[in-house]
């Protein structure tokens, strides 16, 4: 291995440790109370060291999130195998379901945090959650062209899709589903998802 190879490898894994420990921070503690400081005294590192990687902490806020989305991106991709448009959709609900429960610290990130919110607006394109959300319209425009959906448009149609997974992933992952017993929330997740899928997407 080269010394450059050697450098651009320790550089990586500085990156990364900067990352997770900042993606801890943020989710456990109130971001604005989280200073680079604060991430160098987690990772045992100077802030100068900080400061080498990210000129501040919207910067790492904003890289985390991105490649959140860029996980989330390569998920939904599984469901271009799928040939029929509604089971198609119906597995693309799945998918996102699944990310939030096994990624809780990303979803929280990409659609729950107010910080992350302040951010996007400052951009002047958000092409990490556009690319996604416009991922689901294609999808909700082969269901609308084959029948489904019908007196709907493709956007409304995809920001009630969106606005189900959501609030029922959030409900779960913010322990607001203590009126039924914690084995069986799973369960009922998916079984309310199927019974919207049921009844909005008939011909």
């Amino acid at each position: 291995m080269s010394i450059k190879d050697r450098k651009d490898r320790d550089r990586e894994k500085m990156k990364k440790l900067i990352l997770d420990a900042s993606l801890k921070l943020f989710i456990s503690e109130d971001y604005s109370r989280i200073s680079m400081r604060k991430i160098a005294e987690k990772i045992e590192y100077s802030p100068g060291t900080i400061y080498l990687y990210f000129k501040n902490k919207d910067e790492i806020l904003y890289e985390l999130h991105n490649m959140a989305f860029d996980k989330f991106y390569r998920e939904q991709q599984k469901v271009n195998s799928i040939k029929e448009p509604f089971e198609k959709l119906r597995e693309h609900g799945k998918i996102y379901i699944n990310f939030a429960i096994n990624n809780p610290e990303y979803y929280e990130l990409m659609f729950i945090m107010n910080a992350t919110g302040i951010e996007i607006e400052k951009k002047s394109n958000w092409y990490a959650g556009k690319r996604t959300f416009e991922f689901l319209m294609q999808n909700i425009q082969e269901c609308l062209d084959n029948g489904y959906f019908k007196s709907h448009d493709v956007f409304s149609a995809s920001m009630a899709m969106w606005s189900f997974v959501h609030g029922i992933v959030s409900l779960y992952l913010r322990k607001r589903m203590a009126m039924i017993p914690s084995e069986n929330q799973k369960d009922v997740m998916f079984a309310a998802y199927e019974f919207f899928m049921i009844n909005t997407g008939k011909k």
